[in-house]
């Protein structure tokens, strides 16, 4: 079903003005202005590092390959757009800017960097610049205050239908490219070859993807962020993990699956219950929820897998207790997700500061805050055979709980995560945007 994005896009932009308003208020500043980014060269180089857009930038126009532009937001008034298009012969030249977003806008179209000086706000000082040093320009210099960033950081996490919309369909992207790397995976493809059917699939080359790939296989899906990517693949290949998402109009989606060769054996037995782990979570994901507490459950629940597989004799409750279940599954349940894949103010108190802290012996918990209707976050627990978290496990007071003959068998899958994208509904069960695209495909 095709869907109107004109309407949505202009509440969206409704929304972001309201948050502008009091945002500038909290900050005493009279005017946001926004660069886009610019690029960055290499040292010693004529080379330019991979743009990435600036997430203040990108929230209010879908553009995501125009460094050198500005935005200029005024309570009251129409959003200003100082967009450059300069005569150049080296590069493509940006087109002019064209969609169902653009009459919300007064476009200014310029031709050098140093020109938007002429088209930006006369007193730089009562204007709340957001971005990087290296977008400073004349007496635009960003100071990225404290109180604009921490309201409008905090009221990011509620996103509008337009931005759900722009998500379900950087997941339409991601499935199709998933599906194209378990293909290749079984048909006996490396790290490398797996990594480019993906790009291949998803229609996005390295710079267009929202994060860098995780391909991995065996032993590698132990390496939390495994980037490296061989050549050539192992034998044999016994598992396959892959953590890879896609973008749309400068928003992400965030998917990871795992699968063994073996589709009847023990390690895909494994699979397919921390599977049932996270489908279990995901039906908790509801308005009113501390996030904190589902994360402390994802281990209890994966504790209890690793009991019922023969790995460790303690209880679940034991094993969060002592730490036993940290070395299995060291990372957080999740994070929220949007213009970023680890989306901002996930320890927010409120939209004034201050922040909730994470759980004890829990260091890498991304998100600490209540679930609210309109929330987008990920679910992602997993179980992992690392050789340093077991040599420090089997080192540590608790290695006689722990059936190393069964470590040792499993080690060389590596391990097991699995990742949905979920947005947060204020009637119950939340919609799942990973799930509903692979069940829309299937067949």
């Amino acid at each position: 079903m095709t869907v109107d994005l004109a309407p949505l896009y202009a509440d969206h932009l409704a929304t972001l003005q309201r948050r502008a308003a009091v945002a500038l208020e909290r900050g005493g500043f009279d005017r946001l202005v926004i660069p886009a980014g610019t690029l960055h060269y290499q040292v010693f180089d004529d080379r330019d590092y991979p743009y990435a857009v600036n997430p203040q930038f990108k929230a209010w126009v879908p553009l995501v390959r125009h460094p050198g532009s500005w935005l200029v937001v005024t309570p009251g008034e129409r959003p200003k757009l100082v967009y450059l298009q300069p005569f150049d012969y080296w590069h493509v030249v940006p087109e002019a800017p064209s969609g169902f977003w653009v009459e919300h806008f007064d476009v200014v179209v310029i031709r050098t960097v140093e020109e938007a000086l002429q088209h930006l706000p006369d007193n730089a000082a009562r204007c709340a610049i957001l971005g990087e040093p290296q977008s400073a320009l004349g007496d635009f210099v960003p100071g990225n205050p404290q109180p604009v960033l921490d309201y409008l950081d905090y009221h990011r996490a509620y996103k509008t239908p337009y931005e759900i919309e722009m998500m379900r369909a950087a997941t339409v992207r991601g499935v199709r490219a998933h599906r194209a790397a378990e293909r290749a995976f079984r048909a006996g493809a490396s790290e490398f070859g797996i990594h480019l059917a993906y790009c291949q699939a998803g229609g996005q080359d390295s710079t267009e993807l929202p994060y860098n790939n995780i391909v991995a296989l065996n032993e590698h899906a132990a390496v939390l962020h495994y980037t490296e990517r061989d050549r050539l693949p192992p034998k044999p290949v016994r598992s396959f993990l892959i953590d890879a998402g896609a973008s749309h109009a400068g928003y992400a989606c965030d998917i990871t699956r795992t699968w063994a060769s073996d589709r009847d054996g023990e390690f895909q037995s494994l699979i397919d219950a921390v599977d049932a782990v996270e489908r279990g979570l995901c039906e908790r994901f509801t308005a009113g929820t501390d996030y904190r507490e589902l994360h402390l459950d994802a281990h209890l629940a994966l504790a209890g897998v690793l009991r019922d597989a023969g790995v460790i004799r303690m209880s679940p409750e034991a094993a969060l207790e002592s730490g036993v279940s940290s070395r299995f599954f060291p990372h957080g349940l999740g994070h929220g997700i949007g213009l970023q894949v680890h989306d901002v103010a996930g320890f927010a108190a409120s939209d004034a500061g201050g922040t909730l802290p994470k759980p004890e012996g829990h260091p890498y918990l991304r998100l600490t805050r209540t679930l609210e209707p309109g929330m987008v976050v990920t679910n992602e627990p997993g179980i992992y055979f690392a050789d340093l978290l077991m040599r420090e496990l089997r080192e540590g007071p608790h290695a006689g709980e722990v059936d190393w003959d069964r470590v040792d068998a499993l080690r060389p899958y590596g391990g097991i995560r699995i990742e949905d994208d979920l947005v947060i509904t204020a009637d119950g069960a939340p919609v799942n945007l990973t799930r509903d695209e692979f069940a829309r495909t299937d067949g």
